[in-house]
């Protein structure tokens, strides 16, 4: 029997695209979320679904034995990534673990207040073979914690002001961590991932618009204003903090910049945003 790629987060967005890519390929494949029931009505019994929990020991036995490679994501939930993370990154070295493709973000030099750069400095500091993909907004995001205030309000409330984004999609990245898992020379990488274009969210909003065939509005509020409805909206204290970070990191245009590392990588260029809309549409409906 093979030895499994082990996905943490299953069923978050790039968890799922990898688990989609890594079967593709033929891997064998552990996926591992809070609701293995879910994993295995969504993946089928040919994908070998467990329990994990970050801040759950018991879980991490079933979860790592006999893994060398595993996908690894900071679920958005958790801000206090030594206490809460740590822990189980550990359990998986000890458990034999070589090689973790950390999903992080783009820009992370410059936004080291954000738990994505605690997370890679611990995993360099324990020596493990890793593979960061610092990745820029997720398209998907529109259609996930967006989605709401899209489908019910016709707007998008993001604090960025003009600031261009270059968002990419997780179908693309999950299929650059299948390559990254599978095969040779990732390892040591780093990766700043991205779409092939920059937008500002007015242009977001009308490339919206046009697909949703109504008006999207981009609201644009200041970052206090921005905060405390978050807050309103019963976003945890914690979260809303990391929120602001990211959004003032891109304010400063962090996630401006363009790569071809998703083209060169998996031989294609990378999903447009109004491709993304078109796939997507159902979501705001």
């Amino acid at each position: 029997m093979s030895t499994p790629i082990l996905v943490i987060g299953a069923l978050g967005n790039v968890g799922a695209e990898t688990v989609k890519q890594l079967q593709r390929k033929g891997c064998a494949v552990r996926a591992a979320d809070i609701h293995p029931e879910k994993i295995t009505a969504r993946f089928g019994a040919a994908v070998e679904a467990v329990r994990f929990d970050f801040t759950d020991p018991k879980t991490y036995e079933a979860t790592f034995k006999g893994v060398e490679k595993m996908f690894l994501l900071r679920p958005p939930h958790i801000s206090n990534v030594k206490r809460d993370m740590f822990p189980a990154i550990d359990a998986a070295k000890r458990a034999g673990v070589q090689h973790v493709v950390f999903l992080s973000l783009i820009g992370i030099e410059k936004a080291r207040i954000v738990p994505h750069y605690k997370v890679e400095q611990y995993l360099k500091a324990l020596h493990l073979q890793t593979t960061f993909l610092r990745c820029s907004f997720f398209m998907q995001n529109l259609n996930t914690t967006h989605r709401q205030e899209i489908q019910e309000r016709s707007e998008i409330f993001v604090p960025v002001g003009n600031a261009k984004t270059s968002f990419v999609d997780v179908r693309d990245i999950g299929a650059v961590t299948a390559r990254a898992l599978t095969e040779t020379g990732h390892a040591g990488q780093n990766y700043d991932l991205t779409g092939s274009e920059a937008l500002d969210y007015w242009q977001a909003t009308n490339i919206l618009s046009e697909t949703l065939d109504r008006k999207i509005i981009y609201r644009n509020p200041n970052l206090i204003h921005f905060f405390f409805n978050t807050l309103r909206r019963g976003t945890s204290l914690a979260f809303a903090i990391v929120m602001m970070g990211l959004y003032t990191s891109t304010r400063f245009g962090m996630a401006e910049p363009i790569t071809a590392e998703v083209e060169r990588l998996i031989g294609r260029k990378p999903i447009t945003f109004k491709e993304y809309t078109q796939d997507y549409k159902d979501a705001w409906l």
